[in-house]
């Protein structure tokens, strides 16, 4: 956990820098698994559960600056997302890796609005 707020801000906005992008590849490696695989698919899915882990790490770091004041980011949903798409990507099954990952996105949208309030 980060100790220090400053830190902890600081992490936030080098969050920011990566979770749009992070977005758009969890949506683009879920077209991939719904419409098939391509030659890097593996090497991309790995790339992106990489940025993901580092991301939840934040989240575990700043929570309480992240929800400081108001709830931004519900961690109980935000987890329930995460476990769901670890275990449809831990059955290798494409379709439902693709649609976890689709059901996620939308914690890591939230994540990124939360860390952009309060670092603004």
């Amino acid at each position: 956990m980060i100790e220090n707020r400053d830190e902890q801000k600081e992490a936030l906005e080098v969050l920011l820098g990566f979770n749009e992008r992070l977005v758009k590849n969890m949506k683009l490696v879920a077209k991939e698994l719904k419409d098939g695989r391509l030659d890097d698919t593996e090497a991309f899915l790995n790339d992106i559960t990489q940025a993901m882990n580092w991301e939840i790490q934040v989240v575990n770091g700043t929570l309480d600056l992240l929800n400081e004041g108001k709830e931004r980011l519900d961690k109980v949903r935000f987890n329930e997302k995460i476990q769901a798409l670890s275990g449809a990507i831990a059955s290798k099954d494409d379709k439902q890796m693709a649609e976890t990952f689709l059901e996620a996105v939308s914690v890591f949208e939230e994540l990124g609005a939360a860390a952009k309030e309060v670092v603004s």
